[in-house]
Parts: structure tokens; C-alpha cells; sequence
């Protein structure tokens, strides 16, 4: 099995909650990659955040905790989700030096309605978990 990690990044905009969503093609995720054997699947999404989007500034504010999707890919992969805040709203795609291109096409910040609108069916468990978290903390 082939496990991914990736971060559920949001901000607070007007006293709600985006979420970040990055396009690829016509499929929309949070900003995630594949976990390399020597490295902790939270390092991983750290690295992919920063490689994807340009975020440095990530603040765990609800800890370390995480959601996985169910498999997916005819069975043969897991995605890991953490959530983190960030004050940051400008994305910088970089170009990634094996496909000589950007990995992705598009960000939109989104409210929890909107995202859920853009989201494919795999990860609806995890803006559904992430947003269920979030809410649960008070301002």
C-alpha cells in the first residue's frame, strides 16, 4: 500500500475559516505526496506543502493528529491528512524539476460550503473530519 501525506491548510478570513484547494488537471486535493521510506508521513506533508505551494509558515495549532481517506486507486493507496493554520494567502507554484512544470494549475481558498461543491468523493471524509475539528476550538 502506498501512503501519501498532505495538509489540510486553512485561514481565517472574516471570521471564517478557507481551506486551500489546489487543481490538477480536473482533480482537486490539498497539497500532498507520496511518503518516502526514510521519512515520518508528517515531514512528508510539511516538505510537500512547501514544495507545492510555497507555505512556510504552518502553525499545528490542533496538534499532530490525522485522518487517512479509505484506499483508493484500485486499492493501492492511502492518503494521511493533517490540519494546519496559516496567515499566509499568496501560493507560488514551483516547478517540479521531474515533469520540468508547475504540479498544479490552480488554488482557490474556500469556505467549507465551497469546498465540499469542488471536492471528489474520496475526500469528503476528511473536509467533513477537518472541518468537525476546527469547529470544535474556539476562537
Amino acid at each position: 500500500m502506498v501512503l501519501s501525506a498532505g495538509i489540510v491548510i486553512v485561514r481565517k478570513h472574516n471570521d471564517e475559516w478557507k481551506y486551500l484547494f489546489l487543481r490538477a488537471y480536473r482533480n482537486w486535493d490539498f497539497p500532498k505526496g507520496m511518503v518516502e521510506s526514510d521519512e515520518h508521513p508528517l515531514e512528508t506533508a510539511k516538505r510537500e506543502v512547501k514544495e507545492e505551494t510555497g507555505l512556510a509558515e504552518l502553525n499545528f495549532r490542533w496538534g499532530e493528529i490525522f485522518k487517512e481517506t479509505a484506499p483508493y486507486a484500485g486499492g493501492k493507496k492511502v492518503a494521511r491528512y493533517y490540519i494546519a493554520e496559516t496567515s499566509e494567502t499568496i501560493i507560488r507554484f514551483s516547478i517540479n524539476p521531474e515533469i520540468g512544470k508547475p504540479e498544479h494549475h490552480e488554488y482557490r481558498w474556500l469556505s467549507y460550503n465551497e469546498i465540499k461543491k469542488l471536492s471528489p468523493a474520496r475526500i469528503l471524509s476528511i473536509i467533513e473530519w477537518a472541518n468537525t475539528v476546527i469547529q470544535r476550538m474556539k476562537p
